[in-house]
């Protein structure tokens, strides 16, 4: 085996070319070989140091994929003007058998594809089979690598909706959806956005004074939603309107989150990816479900492993003598 450690750069991770349906069928056979015990993880552990300001660090290791990761977050409250990016991530790849290093990887892509990708996992799992309309609450990046990940689960989605509190933000979303035909339309009441959606992906960052507002009761009998942001923006008292409640790992977290970070008190989790990967809900397309997640360890090194068979195969990256 050689010293030498590949460097992934940025750059490096998109020219590998990961496409939506790879990234999301690497995370559920990621999760279903957690379920026959061919991998392992840690729940992530994060200290926080403040609203949207975080170190975490997450680790898991797979027989299956014959390697083992650690990605390093951290995570601070953007500064207006700015062009440091909110959260910034690396990803150290070891050998399973071994432990020897072989690869570091800029973490903030697959960050963005495998967040998406875990989301329409779950989607496939719990959510109508024949949405059409997809609402975004937030409409940064993560919205865009949700919209991707999400027509390429449903092509036959007709409508985007789109609610930000950066009008601009919004903009460039309905232009990135008007590019693929989708109908757009940028909407500033929440409940509105509720009742039309058939998926909600509610992608609020924390920030200090943050409210919820997202009432889950508004939303149609059959929907689903992924709230990227642990839950932060759904109003709690409202919570138990949700028929099925699923999450990434039931031994990383019990229940939804609140806008300062605990566990809410209204609602429990009953279901999560493993299980479910392994034994879908037979109704779960009828009735409204809510996938809330932190991020699992396992997916990122899902899509990490995906991103260095690329890389091996196309040449890419920088080795570097150790």
């Amino acid at each position: 085996m050689s010293n030498d450690l590949l460097y992934l750069s940025h750059k490096d991770v998109r020219a590998c070319s990961v496409t939506p349906r790879e990234a999301r069928e690497a995370v559920l056979a990621a999760f279903r070989d957690h379920a026959a015990g061919r991998n392992r993880s840690l729940p992530k552990s994060a200290l926080a140091l403040g609203p949207g300001h975080a170190f975490q660090a997450m680790t898991a290791a797979s027989q299956a994929q014959a390697i083992a990761t650690v990605k390093w977050v951290a995570s601070a409250p953007s500064q207006g003007g700015s062009s440091v990016p909110s959260v910034s991530a690396l990803i150290c790849v070891s050998d399973y058998a071994t432990g020897a290093p072989l690869a570091i990887l800029d973490g903030d892509e697959i960050t963005l594809v495998r967040t998406a990708a875990m989301s329409a996992a779950a989607a496939s799992l719990l959510a109508p089979p024949d949405a059409r309309t997809i609402g975004f609450v937030g409409c940064g990046l993560q919205a865009h690598a949700h919209l991707a990940a999400f027509h390429d689960l449903y092509p036959g989605l007709t409508t985007t909706l789109m609610l930000s509190r950066s009008r601009s933000s919004a903009e460039r979303l309905a232009e990135a959806a008007a590019a693929q035909s989708l109908t757009t339309e940028i909407v500033d009441d929440a409940d509105r956005l509720l009742a039309r959606s058939d998926i909600v992906i509610s992608m609020v960052p924390a920030t200090p004074g943050l409210r919820p507002f997202l009432d889950a009761s508004r939303m149609k009998p059959a929907s689903f939603a992924a709230a990227v942001d642990t839950g932060r923006s759904w109003l709690p008292e409202a919570l138990p309107a949700f028929d099925i409640l699923a999450t990434d790992s039931l031994a990383q977290s019990q229940a939804p989150y609140d806008v300062d970070g605990q566990p809410v008190a209204s609602v429990r989790f009953g279901h999560d990816l493993a299980a479910l990967s392994q034994m879908p809900l037979a109704d779960a397309g009828t009735k409204r479900s809510l996938f809330c997640f932190r991020g699992f360890a396992l997916a990122d090194l899902a899509l990490a492993h995906l991103v260095l068979e690329k890389a091996r195969a196309g040449g890419i990256g920088m080795l570097l003598p150790r």
